[in-house]
């Protein structure tokens, strides 16, 4: 009875470890995804799709173009080749990339192929961008929904991904940011500010026009 009652707590501690194991050995857990697209301004997009449930993030960039490690700069004058884009690191176990997909191409006016909304420009154009034949046919066949559903020609086109740039730091999670900025408006906080922008670009009004109650975003700004 003593051997079996010292047998006990080693068992347990056993367990313990095994349950911890399977906890964080990377096998069990379903890897994330990453879906790249570029609908305007960067700043829109992330703050249109980190509210998406199953998101984990997303992270505003430039990608498409031909000069390395862009700025801001660079990539809004024009000639870089490069959109203001977003990587969408989501869970599939959460959300699909069709999904995403679907919501992406309801949040933006994918007829535009000089820009969006105010911002005007080859970096403000519309993309979805993949790296295998199987995301391009998803992709594809996505638009082509959208296309049907909108009965206006869809110009956003699906592009071969190509190296992606993080954008500099005072882009990310500008919509919720709190630093004060100068603006058109007089000194606002980030937050505020983007607010301030996103109505007057007229995207949301423009999105809902588009695609009604269809339109993911549009309402809730």
């Amino acid at each position: 009875m003593r051997v079996l009652e010292r047998l006990k707590p080693l068992t347990l501690m056993g367990l313990i470890a095994m349950g911890i194991v399977a906890q964080t050995n990377p096998l069990q857990a379903q890897p994330t995804k990453v879906l790249t697209v570029a609908g305007g301004c960067f700043w829109c997009v992330e703050s249109d799709f980190e509210g998406v449930p199953g998101v984990i993030e997303a992270v505003s960039g430039y990608t498409g173009g031909t000069i390395e490690n862009p700025t801001y700069k660079d990539v809004t004058r024009g000639g870089s080749g490069h959109y203001e884009a977003v990587q969408i690191i989501f869970d599939p176990a959460k959300v699909s990339r069709e999904r995403l997909l679907e919501m992406f191409f309801r949040s933006v006016d994918p007829t535009d192929g000089g820009g969006q909304f105010c911002d005007r420009g080859e970096s403000y154009r519309t993309a979805v961008f993949v790296s295998n034949k199987a995301e391009e046919a998803l992709a594809s066949r996505v638009k082509a929904a959208a296309q049907k559903v909108l009965r206006q020609e869809i110009v956003t086109p699906v592009l071969p991904a190509k190296t992606f740039y993080e954008a500099e730091d005072y882009h990310q999670d500008y919509y919720k940011g709190e630093s004060l900025v100068f603006t058109r408006f007089g000194p606002k906080r980030q937050a505020e500010a983007y607010k301030r922008y996103r109505q007057a670009c007229g995207r949301d009004a423009r999105v809902a026009q588009l695609w009604g109650d269809a339109a993911p975003f549009a309402s809730g700004h």
